[in-house]
């Protein structure tokens, strides 16, 4: 697809479910995002993604769904607004894709029948995606998520290692609108819990902090939430496991639980 906004072509992968040829209705959609060092194909090649959403409807574990895996690995890297403002990728996500996806297949557009899921740096995507347009998304299922730097400094860092220039001004803004724990902190509740959260990282994986930040942040404000620690660890093993879960989740708020 063409998008304005980033001023590229860009590329997504799409699962159709087994009768979607045959059949007239509409179906709910799920946006699967990939991690960093991969693209659109990520979840195709190497999470099975055919293979295990195929399975897990014929199975009856899943309700029939379309998955669409956008590319955020081309041009610049990553779900969000750059600091400058120059790069948009989550305006493009928001005003563009969702637009154009839920308009050329029959995908039902209501927030009842709409998730997001991803893993590591989609995982990240997933937070922030849910978290800023909670009216928009039923369910959540950050894997393994990077939940964004863990303090300013941190991301201070990460723009400088990088040769990323900004304006002193918009660093904490920015940090706040781009790590989960202080979205989760500071957004009412109520919005947090409009979504419904699985969230699951291994006991091996680098990334365990900011996820059990998580898990403690969404406790004191009594967000429900599953959060699970399963062995393992930042690994397509790990992910591959946790998709027949994913998808049994969104599934029960697509058939209002």
């Amino acid at each position: 697809m063409t998008s304005k906004i980033l001023d590229s072509q860009r590329k997504f992968a799409i699962y159709l479910p087994p009768d979607y040829e045959t059949s007239q209705r509409s179906y709910p959609v799920l946006y699967l995002l990939h991690g960093a060092g991969d693209d659109q194909t990520g979840w195709v090649q190497f999470g099975e993604v055919l293979r295990i959403t195929d399975e897990a409807i014929r199975e009856g574990k899943a309700t029939p769904m379309i998955i669409v895996m956008p590319d955020a690995d081309t041009g610049q890297r990553g779900y969000f607004n750059d600091i400058t403002g120059k790069w948009r990728y989550e305006d493009f996500f928001f005003e563009e894709l969702m637009p154009y996806v839920e308009q050329k297949y029959r995908i039902k557009g209501q927030k009842r029948f709409r998730a997001v899921a991803g893993l590591s740096m989609g995982g990240g995507g997933s937070f922030m995606y849910a978290l800023h347009h909670p009216e928009l998304f039923s369910s959540a299922c950050p894997l393994s998520a990077y939940v964004g730097p863990l303090s300013v400094e941190q991301m201070e860092a990460g723009l400088k290692r990088r040769d990323i220039s900004y304006a002193a001004a918009d660093l904490q803004p920015y940090y706040e609108r781009h790590n989960a724990v202080s979205l989760v902190e500071n957004l009412p509740a109520d919005d947090i819990k409009s979504v419904r959260w699985y969230i699951d990282c291994g006991d091996d994986d680098f990334l365990y902090e900011g996820n059990s930040l998580i898990h403690i942040a969404m406790r004191k404000k009594e967000i429900p939430h599953e959060y699970r620690v399963r062995q393992g660890g930042h690994t397509w093993t790990y992910w591959r496991e946790a998709l027949p879960v994913v998808l049994g989740f969104v599934s029960d708020a697509f058939h209002q639980y």
